[in-house]
């Protein structure tokens, strides 16, 4: 691990997770907080831009396929932008707050759209 490869993912964190919580506050001051909608956005859209930089790593050469730019991209800026861990927790407040059904509808909604976000993310830019 070298200072430079540190380095990025500090900078992408920081970047990922800024976006992260201004997304989901403008989500959530325009549709509600009732149901976590601006938690489910950030994921889709997070998973759909990792299926993207996976593909370019794969398919291309140059700056798409090296390690500073999976530590940047993939694991700082993705990894601090997407948050798995607030969709557990939103879904077991839904549990715990006895709405069951909505637990369990954002368990497979973000599931579902989340694989296919990556799916369709990876596919667009494979040649």
């Amino acid at each position: 691990m070298s200072v430079a490869a540190c380095f990025l993912v500090l900078v992408g964190g920081f970047l990922g997770g800024v976006s992260r919580f201004a997304l989901s506050g403008i989500v959530g001051r325009r549709i509600g907080e009732t149901f976590p909608w601006g938690t489910l956005i950030v994921n889709v859209t997070g998973a759909f831009l990792i299926g993207i930089a996976t593909g370019l790593a794969r398919s291309s050469g140059g700056i798409f396929a090296g390690d500073l730019f999976r530590d940047f991209v993939v694991v700082g800026l993705l990894g601090g932008y997407t948050t798995v861990s607030s969709f557990c927790l939103q879904t077991l407040n839904l549990a715990l707050a006895g709405e069951r059904r909505s637990a369990v509808f954002n368990i497979i909604l973000s599931a579902g759209l989340c694989l296919a976000a990556v799916a369709i993310g990876f596919w667009t830019v494979k040649p």
